[in-house]
């Protein structure tokens, strides 16, 4: 698939590295018979794949991962929700996956606001319950609330303060994105996680974050947004959740913009760390009944 925006910024280094990446997600994605491929989306930021799985009878989910994320890495978590309800994901253009490879380069998160507001009535007719995890929550909040969004539920959501950085971070980033390898990825995904998902082997997602740095430029955390952003969503449903171990967007740094801006408490979601949405599968599919 060709970058399509040439004023955007290139997500991959090489046409190789893209075809590497597709080619890890396509094959996971195969791992699960049942979740379907929609039909390839042409949007303002390029092309957008999408997908479904079938599902129980509850508010269908449509999932929006964070960075370096994509649909691929949330089957798991995704076969969990589909016991109670249809589910919905789709890859952000600009980020490591099957949608387009170029990401905006001036006003990203409006951008992204702008694509969702595009591609939601594309996906679905019938509401959903938008589930959107750190980067993703920065895409939902610059949406319009439409009748198409029945509730948000955030997981370790960027845009509501600033990521918290610390020189541990540094000390597991930097050799990754200096000389990639699985070792280096597992440290940086071990300080990512919470203590039950620290592994002294090799992590389940050491792979995929070694392509990652390996062929992609990766993009920082987004900043807060403004209130006009998040004023729109005061009449719709909102949770925030956060692993209790979340390096980057803790409990405590979290509770004061969760309630003053979205009117929300904090769930905490014990013993997990920022790859909550992947950790705890069960949880989070309890939090989407939380506003079924």
């Amino acid at each position: 698939m060709p970058d399509s925006n040439p004023q955007g910024v290139r997500v991959y280094r090489s046409e190789a590295g893209a075809r590497e990446i597709r080619a890890w997600c396509e094959r996971r994605l195969a791992d699960w018979p049942g979740l379907d491929a929609l039909p390839e989306l042409d949007t303002a930021l390029g092309a957008t794949r999408a997908f479904r799985a079938r599902g129980g009878d509850a508010t269908p989910a449509l999932v929006l991962s964070g960075t370096n994320f994509n649909s691929a890495t949330s089957v798991d978590t995704a076969r969990v929700i589909a016991r109670d309800r249809e589910v919905l994901l789709a890859d952000l253009p600009g980020q490591p996956g099957l949608s387009a490879g170029v990401r905006p380069r001036a006003n990203r998160a409006s951008a992204y606001g702008r694509w969702f507001d595009e591609v939601l009535p594309r996906l679905t007719e019938r509401p959903v319950t938008v589930l959107a995890h750190s980067l993703g929550a920065v895409v939902a909040l610059n949406a319009k609330p439409s009748p198409l969004v029945h509730a948000l539920v955030l997981v370790g959501p960027a845009g509501l303060t600033t990521a918290a950085k610390s020189p541990e971070l540094m000390r597991a980033a930097l050799p990754w994105m200096i000389g990639p390898r699985r070792d280096k990825s597992t440290r940086l995904l071990n300080f990512m996680s919470g203590p039950a998902h620290v592994t002294a082997g090799t992590h389940p997602y050491a792979e995929w974050m070694t392509l990652v740095g390996r062929h992609c430029r990766t993009s920082l955390a987004p900043g807060p947004l403004p209130m006009e952003c998040l004023r729109p969503w005061e009449d719709t449903p909102v949770v925030v959740a956060t692993g209790s171990h979340d390096t980057f967007y803790s409990p405590a740094r979290l509770h004061g913009p969760a309630r003053r801006f979205l009117d929300a408490d904090v769930a905490v979601m014990e013993g997990a760390g920022h790859l909550a949405l992947n950790e705890q599968p069960e949880r989070v599919a309890e939090l989407l009944r939380s506003v079924d």
